[in-house]
């Protein structure tokens, strides 16, 4: 279907044909080069004018940041949860409970990123960077106000939420330290969200991939020692775990506002921006209760698994937070490229090319849906021995992969789902996700969860099956109304 899609949009001649078909084919030596130097380029970070570019070679260009952000993403929550998981199966609880919640603060960040990108790629596909800068601006203020509130009520509350997601009492007992610093460094990970969005929106990956990078390596640094110390300086144990991502996260935080200020990019807020504007406020947050309606509405269904699969005990719950953390680190690269149409799709609708936007969108479909099944196969493969480097607990283990055999079965239809919920965030349009959210997450998959794990004695079994299901269902659904087109009629 993709492939027809873009076969039959080249074809009008009244169209530009997209750039040199060699980067995404089986190379001649001569041009494989090419393409290296071409990834080489989007590494180092060159700010390019993507609504004139070659479509293959803009999606390359903004895709490979995007991808090395998320695996560093991916990475990190991988090291985070192999050093953790050495403290026992009550500290991997604690973390899959904690960052149940904690979905709810990524929903509000995500959701603000969604603004951003939107508003920040169509000003500068019109060419209007000082708006772009103001528009940065807003969004740091109105982040910095959230995060605040969110943090406060989160953190003084954090023992409660623990108990109220089902956590045994001594999870609870271990847990609370760990979850108050999660929750009071709340504004980082929103800082590090929107202004990423912001980066990504103006055709600069590269500034948000490092300042993941940053982020992400110093907590891998930081994780070993302050979890279980060095020499005779005695660890933190879980409460580490928490103290190394809040600093790694506040140290690309700081490592963004530098490049926001210096100056020196297409990006750059000057004294003239720094103005509070209500009105520009009001907007973000009207764009932004879509967005973050589609992660509050996701995260909620998360949340409502999780305490499902609480139910079962520790070890069903400890699987399944090593399965969902491989399974992110699969699909935050997947999200990576995602992206790339997102960014396509504001800088050219702002440059009045929506053809062109809608050809970068089906052909980074494809390329997605050809790394997701190639994950797919592996996790198929693969998924009992990617447990066991997490725990040596059989139980857990035989949880962990279950789960991953059964969820990745649908990855190749989440692969063209998550372009598609992308190309609409990139356009504006986040109402159409959160409507798509709340049928297939709320009315289909809590219900069809529900069933098979309690009423027919699945256990966690049922939650797997209804996620690969929902999933896989949400993505078709997505296609389907991208393919009606009125995303190109959104104004932001």
């Amino acid at each position: 279907m993709v492939h027809q899609i873009v076969k039959n949009l080249n074809s009008k001649s009244s169209f530009p044909k997209p750039g040199p078909p060699y980067y995404f084919r089986l190379y001649p030596m001569a041009n494989f080069k090419a393409f290296l130097q071409l990834v080489w380029s989007a590494v180092k970070g060159k700010e390019q004018d993507y609504t004139t570019l070659g479509i293959k070679k803009s999606i390359v260009l903004l895709a490979i940041p995007m991808i090395l952000e998320m695996v560093m993403e991916s990475l990190f929550a991988i090291v985070d949860i192999f050093f953790v998981g050495r403290l026992g199966p009550n500290a991997l609880a604690t973390v899959g409970l904690t960052e149940s919640i904690l979905m709810i603060i990524y929903a509000v960040g995500m959701g603000i990123s969604i603004a951003a990108t939107a508003l920040v790629s169509r000003r500068v596909g019109e060419k209007n960077y000082q708006e772009a800068a103001s528009i940065t601006f807003q969004l740091i203020i109105t982040g910095v106000i959230l995060a605040l509130l969110m943090g406060g009520a989160s953190t003084f509350f954090a023992a409660e939420t623990l108990a109220l997601m089902g956590a045994s009492p001594e999870v609870v007992a271990t847990g609370t330290t760990y979850a108050q610093i999660i929750f009071a460094g709340n504004i980082a990970i929103i800082l590090l969200f929107l202004i990423n969005g912001a980066f990504r929106g103006a055709g600069e990956p590269h500034l948000a991939m490092r300042a993941l990078w940053l982020a992400n390596g110093a907590n891998i640094i930081l994780d070993p020692l302050l979890i279980f110390g060095i020499g005779s300086i005695e660890g933190l144990g879980l409460a580490g775990a928490a103290w190394a991502t809040t600093i790694g996260r506040s140290l690309g935080v700081v490592y963004q506002l530098y490049h926001l200020f210096n100056g020196k990019h297409v990006l750059r807020i000057v004294r003239q921006n720094l103005v509070i504007s209500f009105s520009v406020i009001i907007r973000i947050l009207r764009l932004s209760s879509g967005g973050v309606g589609q992660y509050l509405i996701d995260s909620a269904s998360w949340i409502f698994l999780t305490r499902l699969i609480a139910e079962f005990g520790s070890n069903a719950l400890a699987g399944y937070t090593i399965a969902f953390r491989v399974i992110i680190f699969t699909l935050l690269p997947a999200w990576g490229l995602s992206s790339a149409a997102a960014t396509l799709v504001g800088q050219n609708l702002g440059a009045q090319k929506a053809k062109r936007a809608e050809i970068a969108v089906w052909l980074t479909a494809r390329y997605n849906v050809i790394f997701m099944a190639a994950i797919t196969l592996v996790f198929v493969l693969f998924g009992e021995h990617l447990s066991g480097f997490f725990t040596d607990d059989a139980e857990v283990i035989a949880i962990a992969t279950e789960a991953l055999q059964i969820i990745t079965l649908g990855y190749i239809f989440f692969g063209l789902g998550m372009v598609m919920v992308q190309a609409f965030n990139g356009a504006g349009d986040t109402r159409t996700p959160a409507l798509i959210n709340i049928v297939v997450l709320w009315v289909i998959e809590i219900p069809l969860a529900y069933l098979l794990a309690i009423h027919l004695d699945f256990a966690a079994t049922g939650v797997f099956i209804a996620i690969a299901f929902c999933h896989s269902f949400h993505a078709i659904v997505s296609g389907w109304l991208f393919k009606r087109g009125t995303w190109k009629q959104v104004k932001v």
